[in-house]
């Protein structure tokens, strides 16, 4: 499996592993957009309540499925690249564990403190009430989402993409049917409303982890999941953490600048809250389409980077990351172009539907920078190189928390004033993490002289 990543054509490749993941991530888009779609037929409420849990949300789903599987990922394939399963075994049994851990860690910060914060963000009365509903019920089961994400990205990081990609789009598809279910109370099943969309959520990715847990221990034919016979050592946990870690800086700081728009937002009305927050769920929504092709660019740079192919590994970030720019621009230009295909899915409240028009129309065009940025954020998980990609991140929460400030201090300031600021540190971003791997960031103080004894092959 990782001698074809070593030697094959990069675009097929690419194209072959990315393909099944790109799939099981429109599946999801699908998920979260049949969610947000029962939510608002709640009224708008529940829908601004979703908006003020959403950041939060998707928090755990970036730090367990890209962060820390990122990290666990890149570990693996590079073990593989170097041709020691046994290494890569090591790092599969270390991050199971810590993904429980911090389920664990998760569950108790945001059961214990989840009202302070959404007060914090400007949540009060029925949309405070509503956050927590759903925020509640998610925390109390998110050891599934960290489980299933982990035992994800083991698999990602052995190139078995169908797989993984397999076991996430059948809890996802599980999901829209259990959280209309739950939701409406359909049938046997109770009306929950907002809580009935988590509920949902938990089981669809208690089913994915179930699945790739049996594969995993009894299937895989790379490396077996194996709770015997591997010594722990706190080395094997540090190591992962200390890229898990330094990758966790750039989604909490993305979390961050939403959470800092969301408050802002909040100030101007719930309708302008509402709106937002429907518009800003393209970007969250556009994180696992990237993914797709970001998850494939981390198991094939860490397999080159892993078999000291470092030139190779550092083109294949670049056509990686310039795909998923072009796939995010394409599709931030449509939706510029025609707002309402979005808008309308969720509301029918005009006052709604003409800030998520206004948000479309004018941070759209500049989904491409974001593309770029997050591919390669992703790609130099692989690389195990992350200090610019996330330093491109702090540039973007500086560029929103300076110019919100700012804009906050301005009596006639509106939300397209702070929809141009979204726009503005898109760019930052996507900007500041290219230059640096363009200038190197990735390979300083690597022997770039590849491997000798290894096959060329046309890339």
């Amino acid at each position: 499996m990782h001698a074809n990543l070593l030697t094959d054509p990069i675009g097929p490749t690419l194209v072959r592993l990315a393909a099944p993941n790109i799939v099981a991530m429109f599946i999801m888009l699908a998920t979260s957009m049949a969610e947000a779609f029962y939510i608002g037929q709640l009224g708008i409420a529940p829908l601004a309540g979703l908006a003020l849990a959403f950041p939060m949300i998707m928090l755990t789903m970036m730090m367990a499925g890209g962060s820390f599987g990122g990290a666990i990922a890149g570990a693996v394939a590079q073990q593989l690249g170097a041709g020691n399963r046994e290494g890569a075994e090591s790092v599969a049994l270390h991050s199971f564990i810590l993904t429980v851990a911090f389920s664990l860690l998760f569950s108790w910060l945001f059961l214990s403190f989840g009202t302070a914060l959404y007060s914090a963000l400007g949540g009060k009365d029925d949309v405070l009430k509503e956050a927590l509903a759903y925020s509640d019920i998610f925390f109390t089961g998110c050891m599934a989402i960290w489980v299933a994400n982990g035992l994800n990205a083991i698999l990602r990081g052995t190139g078995q993409m169908i797989v993984a990609a397999g076991a996430l789009a059948l809890g996802s598809l599980l999901q829209i049917l259990l959280s209309a279910l739950f939701v409406f109370g359909i049938g046997p099943f109770p009306a929950l409303g907002i809580a009935g969309a988590a509920v949902g959520n938990i089981v669809g990715f208690i089913v994915a982890g179930v699945i790739q847990l049996w594969f995993l221990v009894r299937v895989s034919p790379t490396l077996r999941l194996c709770f015997k016979g591997i010594p722990l050592k706190l080395s094997g946990f540090m190591d992962i953490l200390k890229v898990g870690t330094m990758a966790s800086a750039s989604p909490l700081s993305s979390v961050v600048t939403v959470i800092i728009i969301t408050a802002m937002m909040a100030r101007l009305g719930t309708d302008v809250l509402a709106g937002y927050g429907i518009g800003a769920r393209l970007e969250f929504l556009m994180i696992p389409l990237i993914f797709g092709i970001g998850s494939a660019s981390i198991t094939m740079v860490g397999a080159n980077f892993g078999a000291g192919e470092y030139q190779r590994g550092v083109k294949i970030g670049w056509i990686s990351s310039l795909s998923a720019a072009v796939l995010a621009g394409l599709m931030g230009l449509v939706l510029a172009l025609f707002p309402s295909l979005w808008a309308n899915l969720f509301t029918d409240v005009g006052t709604v539907r003409a800030a998520c028009r206004s948000y479309l129309q004018i941070v759209g065009p500049f989904y491409a920078f974001f593309g770029l940025g997050l591919c390669l954020y992703f790609a130099s998980q692989g690389a195990r190189r992350l200090l610019w990609p996330v330093m491109g991140a702090f540039a973007r929460l500086a560029v929103v928390a300076v110019g919100g400030w700012y804009l906050t201090t301005q009596p006639g300031a509106s939300a397209e004033d702070f929809f141009v600021l979204i726009s503005v540190a898109m760019v930052a971003y996507g900007l500041v993490t290219a230059a640096a791997i363009y200038l190197g960031a990735w390979t300083k103080g690597l022997n770039l002289q590849a491997s000798q004894n290894i096959p060329k092959a046309n890339s």
